[in-house]
Formats: structure tokens, sequence, C-alpha cells
């Protein structure tokens, strides 16, 4: 069986994908998922079952522009990248875009050799809805005290027990530190639309984590709470302290950091 054997390389493929249409990234029976179809493709190029891992299990509705997932090679599977990518843009389907090939070494994983990871989430204020921001923005119709959403988001950043930032049933028994390098919150125009942008960056997130504290920013963004707020929300690690859950389609896997040593 092609998993007793020895990896000599690990394929490393960059997608980019509309969240819309799919149950998820990760792989479920009786679902169409980013995973289930690009290891259909692969399954198909390379004429054999593929397990693949991916950097982050985005959820129902969520986007990417660069899921990074790794699979390992094995002796005489060394692939022709450009023909490669060809093949699998062929077969994987609408909503999914392979945007790039590389080789790692052995062993390599898109999960565990992350160093960091950028999501980034559209929030779009004020009495008229988007157009071309639609399907990747929240809108509401009040508008959004940004300086405040800034004040409060710094007590974030840092080594934290995030338990009040994730759902309540996956963190049962398991550890939810993590670090936050950036929270940064900014003003832009996208399409002549305006919009604010949520920027996370992190070693790792926990279930939902960045939708719920981008639902956490938006209340006190709204005036509902205080900045102050969120730093005790983030001491108190119980999900029922902190504010709703933002919507999926609002928030993007933006890009996933590695170390230069990792390539071949």
């Amino acid at each position: 069986m092609a998993e007793e054997r020895a990896s000599v390389a690990t394929l490393v493929l960059t997608l980019s994908y509309d969240g819309a249409p799919f149950a998820g990234f990760a792989r479920q029976e009786g679902h169409d998922t980013v995973q289930g179809r690009l290891e259909s493709a692969l399954g198909t190029v390379m004429r054999r079952e593929v397990e693949s891992t991916g950097a982050g299990r985005t959820d129902a509705g969520v986007h990417a522009l660069a899921q990074v997932v790794s699979v390992p090679l094995f002796a005489g599977e060394e692939p022709d990248l450009p023909v490669l990518l060809r093949s699998l843009n062929a077969l994987v389907g609408g909503g999914i875009v392979v945007t790039g090939a590389h080789i790692a070494r052995p062993g390599f994983s898109a999960r565990f050799d992350a160093q960091a990871r950028e999501y980034r989430y559209r929030l779009v204020p004020g009495p008229v809805p988007p157009l071309f921001l639609r399907d990747v923005a929240w809108w509401m119709k009040h508008g959004l005290d940004v300086e405040a959403m800034r004040t409060a988001a710094e007590a974030l950043v840092g080594e934290h027990d995030f338990r009040s930032f994730c759902v309540a049933e996956s963190a049962e028994g398991k550890r939810t530190v993590r670090r936050i390098e950036a929270i940064d919150i900014t003003s832009a125009e996208e399409f002549g639309e305006h919009c604010v942008v949520v920027r996370v960056v992190g070693n790792a997130f926990l279930h939902s984590m960045v939708r719920v504290i981008v639902g956490s920013l938006v209340e006190v963004g709204r005036g509902r709470r205080s900045p102050e707020w969120l730093g005790e929300t983030l001491a108190a690690c119980d999900r029922a302290a902190a504010g709703p859950t933002a919507p999926a389609h609002g928030l993007v896997l933006w890009h996933v950091s590695y170390a230069e040593e990792c390539w071949l």
C-alpha cells in the first residue's frame, strides 16, 4: 500500500476558493468539500488514492486566497509541476483554483510546519448595501467606531487562552492557548465600495476563533460594549461572555507562512 512506502518528497499546492458552495474545506462523506474535490482530482492524475493535509480547516462558507495543502510523494511520482497545475485545474471543478505547486522536503506538513496564518474579514458599514462585495463582506446598516475597535483589539494581541472565542464544544478537554501576532483594522475601497478590513495574524486558530473575535469587535464598534469589555471577555474563558459569531462569507484565509528551509 502507498502509505507503507517511504516518502521521497512532498507536493505542496496553494489553492484559492469561493467557500459559498462547499461544506467547508475538510473532507466529509456525502458532502461537497474543497479537500474532497482536490483529492479526487489528485487521485485521477496520480492514479492512486490520495490523502492530503491542509493548513487550515475553514468552515462552510469561508473563502481562501492561499490555502496550502501537502501530499506525500513516493519514488517515481516526481511531477512536472506546470502540467500538474493544468491538469488539476481542469479536474477540480468550479469554485476552486490551484494557483501554485512546489516541492518540499519529505515529512513536510502544511498544517504542522506553518509558522503563521493570516485571515482577513471584510465589513461594510452604512445604509447602502454592497454590490460587488456582497458575497465576501458582512453588511450592517449601522456605522462602526473603528478607533474603539482598534483599542479593544489590543487586549487580544499576544499569547492568551482564547477559550471565550471559539465554539464551546470544540474546546472541551483541549488546550486553547494561542498566540496572535497582530490585529489590524483599516478602511479600504474595493471595486469602488467602502469596507473595513480586520486582519488577524496568529500561529494557529481555534474553531471559528476569528469570526467570534470579529463579532465581538463589531459589538464594540456599534457602541454596545466598551473597548475594555474585550479584555474582560478574554479573561472569562467562557464562550457565553463573547459576542456573536460573524457570518462565514466575510472571512478569507489570506496567507500561510513557512520557513524557507522547507522547500527543495
